[in-house]
């Protein structure tokens, strides 16, 4: 490829790039009409004012101090673990499977040989 093809090409793809962004500005102008009118008939309904947003805007966007952040964390404690009750069961070895995650090997073993797994469910008592 020779240098003018390359330039070329290049000002032509920049060119496409241009009308695509401008594109996508129009698109974006287009869409926030109607999201600016009903955020405005929401302020109207609910008696808000700019200054009210812009005062939760500042509160929102304000970055929270990492001590603040260890303290709630460190108060709330570990998060507590709940074991799964078992919902299979091997009747010769009484090993128990909770249904979740990869299949033991015996639940493999058994299906392989024809066995469904609804024969090793334990009941409900």
């Amino acid at each position: 490829m020779t240098r003018d093809n390359y330039s070329a090409l290049k000002q032509k793809i920049e060119k496409e790039i241009v009308k695509l962004q401008k594109q996508a500005q129009a698109l974006q102008a287009k869409q926030r009409g109607p999201v600016i009118t009903s955020i405005i008939r929401s302020m109207r309904e609910y008696d808000i004012t700019p200054e009210d947003i812009a005062a939760a805007y500042k509160q929102k966007t304000t970055p929270r101090t990492s001590t603040a952040t260890r303290t709630t964390k460190a108060a709330a404690g570990p998060a507590v673990k709940r074991t799964v009750p078992a919902k299979y069961r091997h009747p010769e070895t009484n090993e128990t499977w909770t249904g979740r995650g990869k299949a033991p090997r015996w639940i493999t073993n058994a299906e392989a040989e024809g066995k469904s797994r609804d024969q090793f469910l334990i009941a409900n008592s």
